[in-house]
């Protein structure tokens, strides 16, 4: 650590985390925090049952295997993952992180000769070289240049830049990396018909369309995949988060046969010591299998439909001079400002109200939520209680007086 510079845990607070479980953190002197944040990775909550039974038995097993060999755990994860994806997505393969699974998808399309990367403005999709280069935001791109060279961006959510775009780009030389909502952008979520658009332009200009749903996937806006909710199949569907279960890192490519075929044909062209490693494989199998048997896609639906509402209404009752929007999907939430400054404060706040939140890394004027499925009803009130003191407390700070009082107290 160097000196002289804070770090995320000095930021907020500097409480420490000891135990998880459900939708809660316990930090020190037992103290507890509903846990709404982790960018995207607990939509199942804490060390649920279903999945450390799969992870215990696996490690009681055979956890890392030698990778010279036959190993099922593989085949079950990815057969049951390919089970739950848009249908034609047949092949997959296994990484640790989310920016793993990017870089595999920009190899891919490189055996494909899509040579020229399309990605969005203020899109996210990680911070390794290739993965950095697609990540909208020159904050993070400025001290690694050069990065890939055939990048371009257009704006999200619009389908004629996009076209436009396609049109100057060499013929067959495309790949298209979208999210279905951006995330770290502040939780943005396209025009109704978006996606549709970007798949019907992909296939009229050859493009490769790639839907990054490392975030988005696995039930986070209320559907199992951003992709469902207008029926679109892309060539490539990536994912992570809470793919091993908020128990393991997990990511992964799902591609259709004809996208997959280099690495079908030569499977050392693109490898990793742990991919696929049992003991993570027996996450993903918990993972899916606790999504499936609790419902919580629906209950991500349901939650968010409740939610959303009522977050909006107590930020717009306190903070109406300071708060420009309150959007989302499912269980992605964004809570945007009209200024730098409050989303980190109020983020501090909830902090202290016993609420864990995210900042957004492409925006900082936007907070955002990323809540468990598993939430209780007492759960649900607690959050909300505490967003409606965090937000007092905000206002009591930064709006002015009225009449001696706070302006919306």
């Amino acid at each position: 650590m160097s000196k002289g510079r804070a770090t995320l845990g000095e930021l907020f607070g500097k409480h420490v985390e000891l135990e998880s479980e459900g939708a809660w953190v316990t930090g020190e002197q037992g103290r507890r925090f509903l846990n709404c944040g982790g960018y995207g990775v607990f939509l199942m909550g804490a060390r649920h049952p279903t999945v450390v039974r799969h992870v215990e038995a696996q490690l009681a097993r055979h956890p890392v295997a030698t990778r010279l060999f036959l190993e099922p755990q593989a085949a079950r994860a990815a057969e049951a993952l390919v089970a739950r994806t848009p249908r034609g997505l047949e092949r997959v393969h296994f990484a640790c992180g989310g920016a793993e699974a990017v870089e595999a998808a920009i190899k891919l399309a490189r055996t494909l000769g899509r040579d020229r990367l399309v990605a969005a403005h203020q899109g996210y999709h990680g911070k390794t070289t290739g993965a950095l280069s697609l990540t909208g935001k020159d904050v993070f791109q400025e001290p690694f240049r050069p990065l890939l060279p055939g990048v371009d961006h257009v704006p999200y959510g619009d389908a004629a830049a996009l076209e436009e775009m396609l049109r100057t780009l060499p013929a067959g030389r495309a790949c298209v990396v979208l999210e279905p909502v951006q995330g770290e952008a502040g939780v943005i979520v396209p025009p109704d018909g978006y996606l549709k658009d970007v798949e019907r332009l992909c296939r009229r200009h050859g493009a490769l369309f790639v839907l990054d749903e490392i975030q988005t996937g696995l039930g986070r806006l209320g559907t199992w995949w951003g992709a469902d909710r207008e029926g679109v199949t892309p060539d490539i569907l990536l994912t992570g988060k809470g793919l091993g279960g908020g128990v393991l890192p997990v990511s992964a490519l799902v591609a259709t046969p004809e996208a997959f075929a280099a690495f079908d044909k030569d499977p050392y062209l693109h490898t990793s010591t742990f991919s696929g490693t049992p003991l993570a494989m027996a996450a993903v199998r918990g993972a899916l299998a606790a999504t499936e048997e609790d419902g919580l896609v629906g209950r991500a639906h349901e939650l968010g439909e409740r939610l959303l509402p009522e977050l909006r209404r107590i930020a717009h009752t306190h903070l109406a001079g300071l708060v420009r929007e309150v959007r989302g999907r499912g269980l992605l939430i964004g809570v945007e400002f009209t200024e730098p400054g409050p989303a980190g404060e109020l983020l501090i706040e909830l902090i202290e109200q016993g609420v864990i939140a995210n900042h957004s890394l492409n925006s900082h004027m936007v907070l955002r939520f990323t809540p468990p499925a598993v939430l209780t009803p007492s759960d649900e009130e607690f959050l909300c209680e505490a967003f409606d003191r965090a937000c007092r407390a905000q206002a009591a700070r930064s709006l002015p007086t009225q009449q001696g009082g706070t302006a919306h107290a």
